[in-house]
């Protein structure tokens, strides 16, 4: 995700063409994670495009590419919706990412480089020293660099495909399960274990936090779900 992150709310300025649709995705996703455009809305493309001061040729470029992502919804017949998916659906993807994770926990302690290993240091310490009130975005793409330079000292292309596959269909509820600030001590404590499991090449220590701290996740949206529920 492009770290500039265009103002969600105002118009997009100054854009490169080349690059115009990917930063209308950036808008639009930041959008999706605030929860500025709820869950089954519709994003009606000529206001949209009026509201970030574009045309809608690249806005439907940029909606192609969230789709991919599984944030929006399209079909021919009626106007592109955020998406909706469920507490199973979203259950049963988290199982399958933490266990993709899991397994690139133990490969990375058999293939990462020393080199790769202080990038991978480096950026727990970056979390480490967020404070409290850092922005959820900041916070949350550091957190996501964190856990794809793991994968990436895999060396593994079907498990980096793979992981990349289903990490951008969880981008919003891993997002979500971030900004819950009471496990936010706990997630920092996860990385930091992450950290020593791949300092020593413990490949067990280093696969079991890594599927704990997925699972945790689970839990996490499962209580955003029930709050939800309630509060209808």
């Amino acid at each position: 995700m492009d770290n500039s992150r265009p103002n969600p709310t105002g118009k997009l300025a100054a854009l490169s063409r080349q690059r115009l649709g990917d930063q209308i995705a950036d808008a639009l996703r930041n959008q999706i994670l605030l929860g500025e455009l709820q869950p089954g809305s519709n994003i009606p493309e000529r206001e949209t495009a009026s509201a970030l001061g574009v045309s809608r040729t690249p806005l439907r470029e940029a909606l192609v590419i969230l789709e991919g992502e599984g944030l929006v919804s399209m079909s021919p017949a009626r106007s592109p919706r955020v998406s909706n998916p469920s507490l199973e659906n979203l259950t049963h993807l988290l199982y399958v990412q933490s266990a993709l994770e899991a397994l690139a926990g133990e490969c990375a302690c058999d293939q990462m480089t020393e080199q790769e290993f202080k990038h991978i240091e480096g950026l727990n310490l970056t979390l480490q020293a967020m404070s409290e009130n850092a922005d959820p975005i900041d916070f949350f793409t550091a957190d996501m660099a964190f856990h794809e330079a793991i994968v990436a000292a895999t060396k593994n292309a079907p498990l980096i495909k793979t992981h990349k596959q289903y990490n951008a269909r969880l981008w919003r509820v891993r997002f979500m399960s971030s900004r819950k600030r009471i496990k936010r001590v706990s997630t920092l404590d996860d990385h930091s274990e992450i950290v020593e499991g791949l300092r020593t090449r413990n490949k067990q220590k280093t696969s079991a936090v890594l599927s704990r701290h997925l699972r945790t996740a689970i839990d996490n949206i499962t209580s955003i779900f029930d709050e939800e529920n309630q509060a209808n």
